[in-house]
């Protein structure tokens, strides 16, 4: 019989950090401008029934939260703007028992939570197939006022007093076609509706710099974030010349606009081996990426060899290790981490949420041998 489970929604799985590093020493960090103590977090915390398992083997309210455990990172800010779809439908529930629910989501599309695996849903269709259904659609995707939230002007300017990092976030030049047509019918799209995903990334471009023009005039920002997942194991689903042709053009003109500005990060967040493409996202001003998944064939030494001050990322510590003995958590980290801390520009982390299956004890043993070394190896 399965546990039960305590912990049941995404944000239950937040965790707490206490950041002690300020916005220039990250951002000079990251940039490779300086590079005095290395830093080093959780980028997202557990997976769905970790918190049940740790808790049964003996942990801590604050192990359970992750405030126990010492990270070294910076905080971050932003402001209360949406660039992504705005508006559609309200959400309706299909279907719910203990254990699943379906429910379409404000696109239209049906999606399936499995309740005790997973908190975020996947969809089982998608609502663009021609240029004609996209038409339905591109409304939720055009500016407006609505889209800027009540004192975000103050809250912005709040956050960067506060020294926090501050950061805005666009859609994906490849993950909100996809959220539209779906992988296959994006990566069909490419090659037989090319005018339609120009549109589309046409649109969502003027959208999204209509609204940072307006933000960044007022509030200086720092950091350029997109979530852009377009890869599996084997490889990216956009090549060098589907990036060039469709993705760049988006990217550069919002990164060129900021960056002209003063923000000094661009970073993508994709799962999968983006080794073929890595030079092509440079083309599109991209300077940072996370996860970098060594299950996927990242290897973040090799990629700091191959592009130097280049490429920063974040994570790139192989989660499934922690599943492992303590030597093998000890020659991952000895093998990656002096490296990393001695050029700078990473902050290390693992790759991905904590899997199920990893002991509490081996989690506590990876942060006292990832400060072991950490302070033994200093730039």
């Amino acid at each position: 019989m399965s546990r039960p489970l305590k912990w049941i929604h995404h944000s239950d799985l937040a965790i707490i950090r206490h950041p002690s590093v300020g916005r220039e020493e990250f951002l000079d960090y990251m940039t490779f401008q300086r590079n005095d103590r290395p830093l080093f977090t959780e980028l997202f915390g557990p997976l769905l029934g970790l918190k049940e398992e740790w808790e049964e083997q003996g942990a801590t309210p604050q192990e359970l939260d992750f405030s126990a455990f010492p990270y070294r990172c910076h905080d971050t800010g932003g402001v209360p703007v949406n660039t992504g779809y705005f508006g559609g439908l309200p959400e309706q529930v299909m279907e719910e028992t203990e254990d699943l629910k379906i429910y379409r989501d404000a696109w239209g599309r049906t999606m399936h939570l499995p309740k005790r695996y997973a908190t975020l849903a996947l969809p089982m269709d998608f609502p663009v197939k021609t240029m004609d259904d996209w038409l339905k659609i591109k409304p939720g995707y055009l500016f407006s006022e609505s889209r800027f939230g009540s004192d975000w002007e103050t809250i912005g300017l709040q956050h960067r007093a506060a020294g926090r990092v501050m950061e805005v976030h666009i859609p994906g030049g490849f993950d909100e076609p996809r959220q539209l047509l779906g992988e296959e019918g994006l990566c069909v799209a490419y090659y037989d509706q090319p005018e339609l995903v120009h549109d589309i990334l046409t649109t969502v471009g003027d959208m999204a710099f209509q609204v940072l023009d307006r933000v960044s005039a007022k509030v200086p920002i720092d950091a350029l974030m997109v979530h852009d997942d377009m890869a599996g194991k084997s490889g990216p689903l956009a090549g060098p010349l589907q990036i060039h042709e469709f993705i760049r053009p988006y990217y550069r003109r919002i990164w060129d606009m900021l960056a002209d500005r003063g923000a000094r990060l661009f970073g993508q967040d994709s799962d999968g081996n983006m080794n073929g493409v890595i030079d092509s996202l440079l083309e599109c001003g991209i300077n940072l990426m996370h996860p970098m998944e060594p299950g996927s064939g990242m290897d973040i030494v090799q990629v700091r060899n191959r592009y130097g001050r280049r490429l920063a990322f974040a994570g790139g510590i192989d989660k499934y290790v922690l599943q492992k003995t303590p030597d093998d958590i000890r020659r991952e980290l000895e093998y990656k981490l002096p490296p990393l801390i001695q050029t700078g520009g990473a902050l290390l982390s693992l790759d991905h949420r904590i899997p199920n299956g990893t002991p509490l004890a081996n989690y506590r043993y990876y942060i006292q041998t990832v400060w072991e070394i950490l302070n033994a190896s200093r730039p």
